[in-house]
């Protein structure tokens, strides 16, 4: 306990004093401190002085790890103290209580031989008396210090009140100072220069800076410590109204159901291996909707958006199976032919099984409809082990189909990519799209807009469903869209996929499918064996030439289950034979030939010439007439041609009459007749410019009366100059020559790259000639004219050009 003297008389000091070096403190002049002494030197020390005259230097020491510090390891300035009690304990050790004095510098050290403990010659310090010039400011600054000492103990700093009381009543600054710094929370050197400084002004100076920043410390304190009670309070307040509203719901019978439901969210939430976004807004979800109402209108929202995000697949995928060899033998036992989609597969397993994170492909298979897309998707699926989604995006015009709804709406859901993705339960499954070229935009948006960022592989790691709310990574989705035609996909969608074109099937082809899978599986479905129905070779060619026409094989399975059904009765009215169909018999199971077999022209023949089309089922043979009549030089152009054949004619007619003079023309032929050209089968449109060459071969046969070769076929687009441009859809075109018993083909010599990719069982006993201009295609297209006499240089005169009606072939 510190306290003041209650006299002023100041004891006689003498000149040496013993001294007890400190530890971690300091004695300031007229405070009682107890001091607990247990080095022996100390001890010592302190029985000199209560033999003596009971006073004793208390001086800090330097170094407080010093055990038996010496002259140079203690401070110059101490306090000399006077001894008021001691008490020895039990441990060896002494109690003393002792009180300040006066401060004291350190003259000397004296050496004695008979004393094992320090003791030293002193002179007293004298404070200097205050000058009335700064009295004023000494007793503002006295004023300042009492206060703050107040304001440190109602801040909650341990300070007797008493002290306090004291403090109040002073009225010299030096005491004042030192009572303020014996109970200021200092370190040793900050209470030594405050003991060793002399002036009380500048005493008084020091202590109230240190007394400024100490309430500055306490007052952040205290703020902590206020705003930590209020988070305590308030978390403490929700806990005890959440105990009473559970209270008031069980009495209600009430909010049971839905505690338990959050429980089992909030589990599910642990072990959906969501990211770290998805989860924060989840788990605020959740809390959000604890604070609801179970019968309010957005409780039953948010659960089921709630119920979506925990059952997910976040991190749940299915192992993809990396065999090259067993992935190609499922492929080969699934599909027959489709090499090239093969191969691209197996590369893709390939990089695969080299890399582990890598971005899923995005194939686009084109093709006539029934080659085999869509169950080419699910026999990818099988081979890599993993989970298929089809998804039809024919007449789809609606964006939130691909994005969905948002939550605010009424009956909303995901779209049709995170609801696939839920169904099946796995991140990266093989996604197939459906129909791509037939997607469609209206006032609801654009379906194929929305579709780019789900099929960008680098967008598509964030995808941000409308109803989720948070990003999606699809990047591990195998995506395979499928079209018809590639004319109406829009052009950024179509940039952003791997376009694999699927020919239509040949014969060869078509008969080998049939064998493997059609005819098994019509058996099967239809409850035959092959003890009870078998078809031969011929039956299925048969079936494929003069029932079907088309690129894929959705007739040709069809007419297969026609007879299985016809089988199929007799075996259930009881006729246990075996049928073997023959193409003799096919007509008593699925009536007459539906397709009239393409065939060539019997005979050459003067204005007709053999073209080869392309159509969305194939290849077909197009036969192109032209016929010359008296008139005023006026072109007709029948048989339901589109705009680009319609110019082809033109432009073909244009080059006809610039070379009139080298066929033998007469220039005024073109005035006084008509030209008419038409393609049969009128009925059907037609377009496109490959026919160019066709028609300038027909058009220059009627002019000249030099008949086209019967047995050849052409192809090609024309110039007003005479060039061959390249066409497209060569091997349907040359599927179409085979079928009619076309044996040469004229086509542009540009399309010979894709010529050498046609399969060699396709070219086998077609003669082929590549073609750069129209003057080459003639003459191998037109009959040389008879020689009649010779010109003068030798040569045969050519056939002079005798205008006279001809009649029209029609095919």
């Amino acid at each position: 306990m510190n306290e003041e003297r209650k006299d002023d008389e100041q004891p006689a000091i003498p000149e040496v004093l013993p001294v007890l070096p400190l530890r971690d403190i300091v004695i300031f002049p007229f405070m009682i401190v107890p001091l607990y002494v247990s080095r022996d030197r100390s001890i010592k020390a302190v029985d000199q002085a209560l033999a003596e005259n009971r006073m004793i230097l208390l001086a800090a020491q330097k170094s407080q790890d010093e055990d038996e510090p010496g002259p140079d390891d203690i401070y110059g300035v101490g306090t000399v103290a006077l001894i008021m009690r001691m008490l020895k304990l039990p441990d060896g050790r002494i109690r003393v209580l002792v009180q300040g004095l006066s401060r004291a510098r350190t003259v000397s050290y004296e050496p004695s031989k008979e004393l094992d403990h320090l003791q030293a010659r002193i002179e007293t310090v004298v404070e200097p008396e205050l000058t009335e010039e700064g009295s004023l400011e000494i007793q503002a600054l006295m004023r300042n210090v009492k206060k703050a000492l107040e304001d440190s103990q109602n801040l909650g700093k341990p300070i007797s009140p008493e002290v306090v009381v004291i403090a109040n009543n002073m009225e010299e600054a030096g005491r004042l100072a030192d009572l303020t710094a014996s109970n200021l929370d200092l370190k040793v050197e900050g209470a030594q220069a405050i003991l060793e400084a002399v002036d009380p002004e500048e005493r008084l100076r020091r202590v109230h800076e240190l007394m400024t920043k100490e309430l500055e410390v306490l007052t952040m304190q205290q703020e902590i410590s206020s705003q930590a009670r209020g988070e305590m309070d308030r978390s403490q307040r929700e806990f005890f109204l959440r105990q009473q509203l559970k209270a008031i719901q069980a009495e209600l019978g009430e909010g049971n159901e839905l505690a338990e439901e959050i429980a089992q969210l909030a589990e599910k939430t642990r072990k959906a291996k969501m990211p770290k976004p998805v989860l924060e807004e989840v788990q605020r979800q959740l809390k959000k909707l604890e604070r609801m109402h179970p019968d309010a209108a957005e409780t039953a929202t948010l659960r089921n958006w709630l119920d979506w995000m925990v059952t997910l697949p976040w991190g749940k995928s299915t192992k993809d199976n990396l065999d090259l060899k067993e992935a190609q033998r499922i492929l080969d036992e699934d599909h027959y032919g489709l090499e090239k989609i093969k191969e691209r597969i197996i590369e893709y397993l390939a990089v695969r099984k080299l890399k582990d994170k890598m971005k899923g492909p995005l194939l686009c298979f084109v093709g006539p409809p029934g080659v085999g897309k869509t169950s080419l998707g699910r026999s990818i699926a099988r081979a890599l082990g993993r989970k298929f989604i089809r998804l039809s995006l024919g007449g789809v015009k609606d964006e939130a189909e691909i994005r969905g709804h948002r939550r605010t709406y009424v009956g909303s859901l995901p779209g049709r990519i995170i609801q696939g993705i839920h169904q099946v339960g796995a991140n990266n499954p093989i996604f197939m799209m459906d129909e791509v070229d037939k997607v469609g935009a209206d006032f609801r948006g654009d379906p194929s807009s929305a579709l780019l960022e789900v099929l960008d592989p680098e967008q598509n790691n964030a995808f941000r469903d409308h109803y989720l709310g948070v990003p999606f990574d699809l990047s591990n989705v195998m995506f395979i869209t499928t079209a018809n035609l590639t004319d109406t996909i829009q052009p950024a969608f179509l940039d952003r996929m791997e376009v694999i074109r699927l020919p239509g099937y040949t014969e060869e082809e078509k008969l080998e499918i049939a064998k493997r899978h059609l005819v098994p599986k019509q058996l099967e479905e239809h409850g035959l064996t092959e003890e009870s129905l078998t078809f031969t070779d011929k039956t299925l060619r048969a079936l494929i030439n003069s029932y079907t026409r088309e690129a894929g094989l959705r007739n040709l399975e069809r007419e297969i289950a026609a007879i299985a059904r016809k089988v199929a009765r007799r075996v259930a009215e009881g006729d246990t034979g075996k049928v073997r169909v023959g193409p003799a018999s096919l007509s008593r199971y699925v009536g007459a030939p539906k397709i009239l077999p393409e065939e060539r022209l019997k005979k050459d023949a003067v204005g007709i010439a053999t073209g080869l089309a392309w159509t969305p089922t194939g290849g077909d043979v197009l036969f192109i007439e032209a016929m010359t009549m008296k008139g005023k030089g006026r072109l007709t152009l029948t048989g339901q041609l589109g705009d680009v054949m319609k110019e082809s004619a033109h432009a073909a007619l244009s080059y006809a009459r610039s070379r009139a003079k080298q066929w033998g023309i007469l220039e005024e032929f073109f005035a006084n007749n008509d030209l008419h050209i038409h393609v049969p089968e009128g009925a059907i449109p037609k377009d496109g410019p490959s026919a160019g060459i066709t028609m300038a071969t027909a058009l220059i046969s009627a002019f000249t009366g030099r008949p086209v070769r019967c047995s050849l076929a052409m192809t090609g687009e024309i110039t007003l100059r005479g060039h061959v441009l390249p066409i497209g859809g060569l091997k349907e075109k040359i599927l179409a020559a085979r079928r009619a018993g076309i044996e040469s083909i004229v086509c542009p010599r540009l399309n010979k790259k894709e010529l050498d990719e046609v399969p060699s069982l396709l070219r086998r006993g077609i003669t082929f000639h590549l073609v750069d201009d129209v003057d080459e295609v003639l003459k191998l297209a037109l009959v040389p004219p008879p020689t009649s006499k010779a010109s003068p240089s030798g040569k045969p005169r050519p056939r002079p050009y005798r205008a006279r009606p001809r009649r029209q072939v029609n095919v």
